[in-house]
Formats: C-alpha cells, sequence, structure tokens
C-alpha cells in the first residue's frame, strides 16, 4: 500500500498547512486569542508590552547542512526573546511568519514548529500566531512581545562608577561557527557546536533578579559583546571598559588552539550568543548568575583592559562580507 500523505507544502497547501503548524499546541496566559481569526489578541496586564521584532535568513543566519529544523526554531524565538528579556520584560507572546519554496518538506515544518515552541516555552510564552508565505529560500520573522516591570531597564541608564557584568557564556557561539566553516567534526566540540546552532540566553538571570537588583542598563549581546556594550556608552554617556581575564572560557581553549585562533576575538566581538551585558551600581552585590567584567566611567566608548581594542567589534549586517 502506497503512503498517500503529502510530503511537501505544496502537496498540503497554505490553509492546511496553517491549521497543521496551529494543531494540538495550547497558549499560554500572555496570549487571549490566538490562531483562527483575522488577528490575535495578546494581554497587556500592565496596560503596555514591550515589543521587538528580528529575521533570520537561509545562508545568512543559519545553513540547512549545519542546522536541524528543532535548531532553526529555537533559534529564531531566542533571538527575539533576548531582546524582550534585555528590556526587563517577561516574554509572552510570539508571532510568526514563515516563508519557504513549495517543495518544502512538511517534515521538516513539524519539526522547524515544534521548536519555535520548545523554545518559547522555554522564554515563558507561546506562539500567538503568524503567516505563510511562497518564498525561493527559507526566510522566518517573529515578532516578541513581554509584559514590562514597573520600570523598563534601558540602555540609557549607565553612570560613572557602575559594575559592569555579564550573564550568559560568550564567544561559543562564533566558536562553534569557526568549528563548523572549517570543516571540524562537530562531534569534537558538541557543547560549542551546539552553542551557535541553539543560543541559550539566560532568561531567568535577569527575570529572577530581586526588585531591589541596582540594574541600570543592559543589553541583548546579539552583534558581539565590545558592538553591543557600545550601545550602552553611546547611550548613557559613559565610558565602558572590560577586563579581558574576568570573561575566560576555558571550553574555548582547545577549539582556539586546533584553529590557530585568538579565543579573545570570539569572546569579544563573536555575535549570536544572545547572553546578557548590563551595569549595576557599585556597593552592592551582584544578583546570582551575574559576573563582574569591568567599570563604567566618565568619558566615551567601549575599551579593553584600559586600551582601545582594534580590529572590528562584531557583526554588522551591511558590512562588507557580513
Amino acid at each position: 500500500m502506497t503512503d498517500s500523505s503529502p510530503r511537501t507544502v505544496r502537496e498540503l497547501g497554505e490553509f492546511a498547512l496553517i491549521a497543521r503548524m496551529n494543531g494540538g499546541r495550547s497558549q499560554g496566559p500572555g496570549v487571549v486569542l490566538g490562531p483562527g481569526d483575522d488577528a490575535a489578541i495578546v494581554a497587556a496586564p500592565a496596560g503596555r508590552y514591550v515589543v521587538s521584532t528580528d529575521m533570520l535568513v537561509q545562508d545568512r543566519h543559519f545553513r540547512l547542512d549545519w542546522s536541524a529544523p528543532e535548531d532553526i526554531g529555537r533559534k529564531a524565538i531566542a533571538q527575539n526573546a533576548a531582546d524582550v528579556v534585555a528590556m526587563g520584560a517577561a516574554p509572552s507572546a510570539f508571532v510568526v511568519s514563515l516563508g519557504c519554496p513549495a517543495d518544502t518538506p512538511v517534515e521538516f515544518v513539524d519539526r522547524f514548529v515544534d521548536g519555535l515552541w520548545r523554545e518559547a516555552h522555554r522564554a515563558g510564552g507561546s506562539i500567538a500566531g503568524g503567516d505563510v508565505v511562497r518564498s525561493p529560500l527559507l526566510v522566518i520573522s517573529v515578532t516578541a512581545f513581554g509584559d514590562p516591570p514597573d520600570r523598563a531597564v534601558l540602555r540609557s541608564g549607565a553612570r560613572p562608577g557602575d559594575i559592569v557584568a555579564v550573564a550568559g557564556r560568550l564567544g561559543r557561539s562564533a566558536a562553534g561557527l569557526a568549528v563548523l566553516a572549517a570543516g571540524v567534526d562537530p562531534e569534537k566540540f558538541p557543547e560549542i557546536v551546539a552553542a551557535h546552532r541553539v543560543p541559550q540566553p539566560p532568561y531567568g538571570t535577569v527575570l529572577d533578579m530581586p526588585a531591589a537588583a541596582a540594574i541600570t542598563a543592559m543589553v541583548d549581546v546579539s552583534d558581539g559583546l565590545l558592538a553591543d556594550l557600545g550601545h550602552i556608552a553611546e547611550s548613557s554617556g559613559v565610558a565602558l571598559d572590560v577586563e579581558s581575564r574576568a570573561l575566560d572560557d576555558p571550553a574555548l581553549h582547545p577549539v582556539a588552539e586546533l584553529l590557530g585562533a585568538d579565543p579573545r576575538t570570539w569572546i569579544l566581538t563573536g555575535g549570536e550568543d544572545h547572553a546578557f551585558a548590563a551595569t549595576f551600581r557599585a556597593g552592592q552585590e551582584l544578583p546570582g548568575g551575574w559576573v563582574p567584567v569591568g567599570r563604567a566611567a566618565a568619558g566615551s566608548g567601549v575599551t579593553v583592559d584600559g586600551r582601545p581594542w582594534t580590529g572590528p567589534v562584531g557583526w554588522e549586517s551591511f558590512a562588507e562580507g557580513g
């Protein structure tokens, strides 16, 4: 007997694909009305919400020969959830649009959606709706909504004397990308490659901070630590200096040795780790999970060990070769 179930999204059709993507899913409290109407209804218990949007494009932000469909789904949610959390807000809902070729296997979409939901749940939210469209390659757009605290954490609150701190791993995504690009067996460094395929933003480290935590500014490290700290420095009108030894990650050393690379470069300028960098008022104990890595002072710009960093500081979408 021949299996006649649809193999591609062309065979399945748009509306059946949408129904399949939404079937059997339960919405969280952040979504009042999910898929099935002309638009979703997202709760705003504080009378307002934090919103952010981002895109992933095949062969620019992910490669199908390097990442599983679940990985791509998780990455799409993680990079958007991290932006919301960087404002001090708890993710509540996500709207996802998918562009894909007509010959995309239905199984691929099933696994991709599983990844979306898995990371949405890890972040504390759910998928409220979205759209699908035919496209020559895979394009994913995610809009994330979050419940803000009484006072959102902005990039502009750092002051001279504040402590610069980091939550999460830095440099591992860039190192994992380097491993894949060099053709090294991913199983040689599974943890490092996994960090590139699926970033692990430490949502709880931010959201579980006590209300009294004296956090003054924060940013999601998506483009590289130095580049993203630069946003805080510019918005706050301060100078930030980081100590490279405080950021060292021994797990990167064997990868760097094999590839002839400097692990500091990955840590300071590598993107897509989606860790968090923040400033805290001096004289208070940092909340759990935060590691002090530097200081804010009067002035401008970002330095490393008291000196300017030479070379690129991070990812820039329209840079030559980027």
